[in-house]
């Protein structure tokens, strides 16, 4: 249980203590369009993800889209037919193998050459219409996915989830955002990827939030009428409200986090009212604070600490969640112009782990091990491992104050002035917790902190003058600059009991151990000599 008391908060664990936490951080990540897996940056921000997280699954955009090639048309004696080319997938799926991870597979956007119409989205042009010939798209899929089961084998490749089509609702990712035409292309591609191999675990309709209840109730009512017994529902969370924008940038504030985790129940509640489709796997296959590759938001360690919370939260009654994108070699907008630009990333280009990189290697660890969840709130996830050790992580949410010159502003006063005034909002802002747990004996206490003092990367780039173009010097700089600060302490258990304290300074995110063991000191070694 938890309690405040003289300015800490106090969480007393039991021997009979339990929480309920459903823990699939590293079952999927999102990335930009598939094609840019052929670039080193892409590959080398992957590498160090797979290195310090290792996710199992990654989904992105661009599938099928013209820089993948994958389909081609000839014509022989007058009549035109199709041919597939799957070069540059294999390089993709091979380069990702390589890493240990596999696809979650979206099958989209169209061809130009199978393409309806003529509409196209982002700076890479990815057509968005439906197919001219629906048996052409069928026919496509089912060779993509042939192709992969040669060469990858059967039962590996039936493992890889597949998802149709992506956020169909809005009208740029999809011609007129027609429900009705995205009914039929789901029916026709979810009957062409079952009819390869039942095992196929197909799913849709990768909604985002714009009239998502409407949307959801509508698909679920097409499949009963249709009788498709579909294996997940996919849809994507975003947890901002309307962005401002300016010039390259892209500056919002969050809504409360409250709003987004009762929009995730209503898609639950909608699919558990239908009898054959109740309790059917949810994957959340795009979540992130901000939804515009431009977010600043994303850089920031209040990105760390936001995400801290969705990520305790979002198994609740979800099946995964998966955090778009593990990296910055993104291109929706253009090419971003400097290395902090408010990407979708846990790295910023030239392999610099922003905060939320933390966030997520956290997460993951406590899952290593196994163990059981004895305490879980809106702040703090506590673990307990068979071995009477325990794995935590804390944060604190706190949105920036004012900048300097929105105090100028709102009440004249001068640069220096708002800047003592928010380090003093600062200071009221940090947390001091303490946990109470069964204990006897010797322990270490490691923790992990990442805050704006200590993990700030963002910082460091700002103070250097925001060089767009990193020398190697820099660079490495900054990665030094991305790393938390470690610490460690010996504590002895008192009475049955051990107490651990942390403080959380604005917007901290804290992974902490608890390990029990002796010194056992070599012959002849004195550590309080030695340090005296």
């Amino acid at each position: 249980m938890g309690k405040e008391s003289a300015g800490e908060e106090t969480i007393v664990i039991t021997e009979k203590s339990k929480a309920s936490f459903h823990n699939n951080v590293d079952f999927c990540v999102g990335t930009g369009r598939m094609g840019l897996a052929l670039t080193q940056e892409y590959m080398d921000q992957l590498r160090l993800v797979q290195e310090e997280i290792g996710f199992r699954h990654i989904r992105g955009h661009g599938l099928f889209c013209d820089d993948m090639a994958i389909y081609q048309e000839y014509e022989e004696d007058g009549v035109k037919k199709a041919e597939y080319n799957f070069t540059y997938l294999d390089r993709v799926v091979d380069a990702y193998r390589s890493v240990g991870i596999s696809p979650f597979l979206e099958l989209g956007f169209m061809p130009y050459k199978m393409a309806r119409g003529t509409q196209t989205l982002f700076y890479w042009k990815g057509n968005t219409t439906p197919p001219a010939d629906y048996d052409a798209w069928c026919q496509m899929v089912q060779a993509l996915l042939t192709h992969l089961m040669e060469r990858y084998g059967a039962d590996e490749v039936v493992k890889w989830p597949i998802e149709v089509w992506n956020e169909p609702n809005l009208p740029g990712f999809w011609e007129n955002a027609d429900m009705p035409e995205y009914f039929k292309l789901f029916h026709k591609t979810f009957d062409a990827v079952k009819a390869v191999d039942k095992r196929f675990q197909v799913g849709g309709p990768a909604i985002c939030g714009v009239r998502d209840a409407e949307w959801m109730q509508a698909f679920l009512e097409y499949c009963r009428e249709n009788k498709l017994a579909i294996d997940a529902v996919t849809r994507h969370h975003y947890t901002i409200g309307m962005p401002t924008e300016i010039g390259h940038y892209a500056y919002s504030e969050l809504i409360p986090a409250e709003d987004g985790f009762a929009n995730l129940k209503t898609t639950r509640d909608i699919i558990d009212s239908f009898e054959e489709y109740k309790g059917l796997p949810i994957h959340i296959t795009e979540f992130n604070t901000s939804y515009t590759p431009k977010g600043v938001i994303h850089d920031t360690n209040l990105n760390a600490a936001a995400i801290a919370l969705q990520l305790s939260r979002l198994g609740d009654v979800n099946e995964s969640y998966s955090y778009w994108t593990f990296g910055d070699v993104f291109e929706e907008t253009g090419v971003p112009f400097t290395p902090f630009h408010g990407g979708f990333g846990l790295v910023a280009n030239g392999c610099i782990p922003k905060p939320t990189f933390w966030t997520f290697a956290f997460f993951k660890k406590l899952k290593e091990g196994g163990g059981t969840c004895v305490y879980k709130d809106d702040n703090v996830v506590l673990m307990k491992r068979e071995d009477g050790s325990y794995r935590g992580v804390a944060w604190n949410i706190v949105e920036h104050a004012k900048s300097a010159s929105e105090e100028k502003v709102a009440d004249r006063n001068t640069e220096k002035d708002a800047d003592k005034e928010a380090k003093k909002a600062a200071k009221k802002s940090a947390r001091k917790l303490k946990i109470s747990l069964p204990a006897n004996g010797g322990y270490c206490l490691l923790t992990k902190t990442v805050d704006e003092k200590t993990c700030n990367p963002l910082k460091v780039w700002h103070d250097l003058g925001e060089p767009a173009y990193l020398s190697e010097e820099l660079r490495k700089l900054l990665v030094e600059a991305a790393k938390p600060l470690i610490r460690t302490k010996r504590k002895e258990a008192e009475d049955g009991q051990l107490s651990v304290k942390l403080e959380l300074e604005k917007n901290a995110v804290v992974y902490f151990e608890v390990r029990p063991g002796e010194v056992r000191a070599d012959r002849g070694y004195e550590y309080e000599r030695v340090v005296r």
